[in-house]
């Protein structure tokens, strides 16, 4: 599993989500002139990465069935 290419890029785009959330969650807890510019702007590119994620995991669930093991 770890060998294919479609697994790779999603555990990135997983991996890409829990940047951006600890980013948010970061800026959140620091406040300030940081959070009140950027927070919303960051929550939107984690709704985006999210989406782009659950695709791929889709994408990989549907190839791992039709291809088989």
């Amino acid at each position: 599993m770890a060998n294919d290419p479609l697994f790779i890029v999603m555990a990135i785009a997983c991996i890409g989500v829990l940047i951006i959330l600890l980013i948010g969650i970061g800026g959140f807890a620091k406040g300030g002139d940081f959070n009140r510019k950027h927070a919303n702007r960051i929550m939107r590119y984690r709704i985006y990465a999210q989406f782009v994620a659950v695709l791929l995991i889709l994408a990989f669930v549907f190839f791992r069935r039709m291809g088989g093991a």
